[in-house]
């Protein structure tokens, strides 16, 4: 059997054509989906980048793999302890070692390890090829490192082959002369002047006046990437940039389908297409972040082509990202991982059943710390630490008929927030009850100084917010967050 698995870094599902977006920013990705099992309600349990991979690559959630930040004691893997044998619990339960326990050769095209010093990430890869920039790739310089595998290897049966593609990541990067394809499209609906003008007065890093972050210093080699979304010319240029990121990315994946099909391999071929978290495209007032345990944030594509499987299918259920391991294993016939937290929806790819959870508990401590609930149309979310957005402690979304969150029911729908809240507190004590650790890895990061991304940022942020014309928010943000300035 072969397997090729795209992970497409910061890739939204609603950016793409098979996922209902208007733009045709997918055309090779939409091929695949037509033709195997699309899940509409796919998440990462924890976000962003690193928890997001940490999560898939054990099997479990941050809060008992001890990885829930961008830095500091919770962004290592726990270690085994006394526990520990002469290999570590990785050996047997990392994803890629699933391939390994059935007999095939697994491969990696990805920088992640290095990037965050997850060295982890490569347990259980009989092959890694850093393609050498941390992330900052663009896809012609990931494309003829696959190429050259495929073209070496690709006959060769047994073999599990992933590829990482981050141009979709800000900033946004497709070359130059890659042009637009959407200059004469329209950008989303819900983004309107009456938008924009509410999200010119939020603050936090990422917003429409600082898209670098705390300021609005971006770096000239990256056009597509605005320093500020102050009119509506600059929001189109946002999303020109990421959708241009997205299509630039398609088309390379289009060339590997090329050279599979070339070498004879691809009809038979399984597919799986999935991404690590999605992208805030003024949802929340943010542009170009992955800073929050929101809907948009979390939700990611999953689509997979397997030859046993449904041809067409959309699947509603709520799944983790986590779900993967044990589906896999249970396709091969393999033992599941007692440590794992997920579970297996093999039913649903092959037999249509259905799978999913009753509700999903998901997590952001890198930027901000949150604890949120998708719960049939809803997704909860509590504030633990702002990222000095000066978010509500609660707030509640009806994502079936606001997706891009604009209005906040915390207290209209009291049944449905105080719901959310009981199933987030009942969720955080089992999961404490069933960790190896009596330490809450959300807690170590409020602890060692607040998220990653905050860090020491605040006192100069403090200048560019009176600058801009927001010295409210300075003195909101000296109440809320007295000993970080």
């Amino acid at each position: 059997m072969r397997i090729l698995f795209l992970d497409l870094d910061t890739l939204r599902p609603d950016h793409l054509g098979c996922y209902g977006y208007a733009r045709s920013t997918s055309p090779n990705i939409d091929s695949i989906a037509e033709k195997g099992v699309r899940f509409n309600n796919y998440y990462c349990s924890d976000a962003p980048c690193l928890p997001s991979r940490a999560s898939l690559i054990s099997g479990r959630f941050g809060i008992h793999n001890g990885v829930v930040g961008h830095g500091g004691t919770a962004a290592d893997m726990r270690l085994d302890g006394r526990n520990r044998g002469f290999r570590d619990r990785l050996d047997i339960e990392s994803l890629p070692n699933i391939f390994r326990r059935a007999g095939m050769k697994s491969v990696s095209i990805s920088p992640f390890a290095e990037r965050h010093s997850a060295y982890w990430f490569n347990s259980g890869f009989n092959e890694t090829y850093n393609t050498g920039k941390g992330g900052m790739e663009s896809a012609e310089e990931v494309t003829p490192v696959v190429l050259d595998w495929i073209n070496r290897n690709a006959k060769d049966d047994d073999w599990f082959l992933h590829v990482n593609y981050w141009d979709p990541h800000t900033p946004y990067r497709a070359p130059e002369e890659f042009g637009n394809p959407f200059k004469d499209e329209e950008i989303p609906k819900w983004l309107t002047e009456e938008v924009l003008e509410q999200h010119k007065k939020a603050v936090g890093p990422h917003c429409s006046h600082e898209s670098a972050m705390f300021d609005n210093n971006t770096d000239p080699k990256y056009p597509r990437f605005p320093r500020e979304v102050l009119d509506m010319d600059a929001l189109r240029k946002f999303i020109d940039g990421y959708d241009c990121g997205i299509r630039y990315m398609d088309a390379h994946i289009g060339m590997i389908i090329n050279a599979l099909k070339k070498q004879g391999v691809y009809e038979d071929l399984a597919i799986i297409i999935s991404s690590d978290h999605g992208e805030n495209l003024g949802e929340l007032g943010i542009y170009g972040e992955h800073a929050t345990a929101d809907y948009i944030t979390c939700r990611i594509p999953m689509i997979m082509r397997w030859p046993e499987c449904k041809k067409g299918l959309v699947d509603e259920g709520l799944h983790y990202s986590l779900d993967l391991s044990p589906t896999l294993a249970d396709f091969f016939n393999l033992s599941s991982c007692d440590a794992w937290d997920g579970q297996s929806f093999l039913k649903t790819l092959i037999d249509a059943k259905d799978t999913g959870r009753n509700y999903l508990v998901l997590s952001q401590c890198a930027h901000v710390m949150q604890g949120s609930v998708r719960y049939e149309d809803y997704v909860y979310i509590r504030t633990y630490h702002d990222g000095y957005h000066l978010f509500p402690d609660e707030m509640l979304f009806d994502i079936k008929n606001d997706p891009h969150e604009t209005k906040n029911l915390i207290e209209e729908r009291e049944d449905i927030a105080g719901k959310c809240a009981r199933l987030l507190d009942s969720w955080h004590s089992d999961m404490m009850k069933s960790s190896e650790s009596q330490i809450d890895p959300m807690w170590t990061i409020y602890h060692e100084g607040g998220p990653f991304h905050t860090k020491g940022h605040l006192k100069k942020y403090f200048e560019f917010l009176k600058k801009t014309g927001r010295q409210w928010a300075v003195d909101e943000l000296k109440q809320r967050h007295p000993n970080e300035y």
